[in-house]
């Protein structure tokens, strides 16, 4: 078996200095004048959102070795917790809401975890969407929980402090700044997990989990924690998706928004995290230029997938690094 320690993706310095000018563009792109800059600032805070689902999707399936297709509950769970906590009149705390929100979305992964992880292979897929799947159903049929029609989230977190309002969260700019510093903490917090001791082992079960069991780990364990903290950072996403939108509804955790995050991983390259947030930029964007293309966007769009696939199987950052790599050799 490879070491752990072989299995965990080194960025190249060329990428992590394309990544750290992805950053500045992003900072800066508010401060450039258009007439339509709400429109692409909303976008961009949606793409931004989408990415840190993305991210900790690939927690499970990049680094554990976990494909789940019922991510998107926890997803939804925590957008629904928004509207639920927000009252009628006024907008509800931020400081408060967030971990609520996000460690309750945490909680229901870790309940469903605890039966899902017993699971492996098809059968932990299938399980994973069966949960999701009864989650949807839970919200889709009851009409106290909003039915079909979903909840309206009428006011964006506050997030003043003592009365002092230097975040004002109903600002498109301030919520597209507040965004990005929860993304780029989410991806500094996940590269340091992944080369943590706990990174290590979960790296180490996606290789071999009986090698793992048999030198004496406790891969439930793992397993379970990584399940619970994904679950957790895609709660955070479901809020700011809920506070940015003003709207839930049950196809947050429906069987298609697990399939997007699971397209964006494999899109952008699975394992170190700098891929899912460019697979979610090119997802989007791709998926954004098919629509405007054509009624029959859905068919572009699966063929860009395949020749994605195809051609570049660690995906477009995999791509991107082969070609520095025979740039420099050149």
């Amino acid at each position: 078996m490879s070491s752990p320690k072989a299995t965990l993706e080194t960025l190249p310095k060329g990428v992590q200095a394309l990544l750290a000018l992805g950053a500045i563009a992003l900072a800066a792109f508010p401060l450039i004048p258009s007439d339509s800059s709400d429109f692409y600032l909303q976008m961009l805070s949606q793409m931004m959102i989408l990415a840190i689902f993305a991210m900790s999707l690939d927690l499970l399936q990049g680094v554990t070795g976990l494909v789940s297709l019922g991510h998107a509950a926890y997803f939804g769970l925590a957008g629904y917790a928004l509207a639920f906590l927000t009252p009628a009149d006024v907008p509800v705390s931020l400081w408060w809401s967030l971990p609520v929100a996000a460690l309750g979305a945490g909680l229901a992964a870790l309940v469903i975890g605890f039966f899902v992880v017993r699971t492996h292979g098809i059968y932990f897929i299938m399980v994973t969407m069966a949960f999701a799947q009864m989650v949807f159903f839970l919200f889709f049929d009851n009409k106290e929980l909003g039915g079909s029609d979903g909840l309206y989230v009428n006011f964006r977190p506050d997030a003043s402090v003592f009365g002092w309002t230097g975040i004002d969260l109903e600002n498109k700019t301030t919520f597209f700044y507040f965004t990005l510093a929860m993304l780029v903490l989410i991806y500094a917090f996940l590269r340091r997990l992944l080369f943590s001791p706990f990174g290590r082992v979960l790296a180490g079960i996606r290789v071999n989990e009986h090698r793992m069991r048999a030198v004496g780990y406790g891969t439930f364990g793992y397993k379970l924690a990584a399940f619970g903290l994904a679950g957790t950072l895609a709660g955070v996403a479901g809020y700011l998706w809920a506070a940015q939108t003003g709207f839930v509804n049950p196809e947050l955790m429906g069987f298609h928004m697990s399939a997007h995050a699971i397209m964006m991983v494999i899109l952008g390259g699975m394992g170190n995290f700098a891929g899912a947030i460019v697979g979610a930029f090119a997802f989007e964007y791709v998926m954004h230029f098919f629509k405007d293309l054509t009624k029959h966007w859905q068919l572009l769009m699966g063929s860009f997938i395949v020749l994605v696939v195809v051609f570049a199987p660690r995906g477009l950052l995999g791509l991107g690094e082969r070609f520095m790599k025979k740039k420099d050799a050149a």
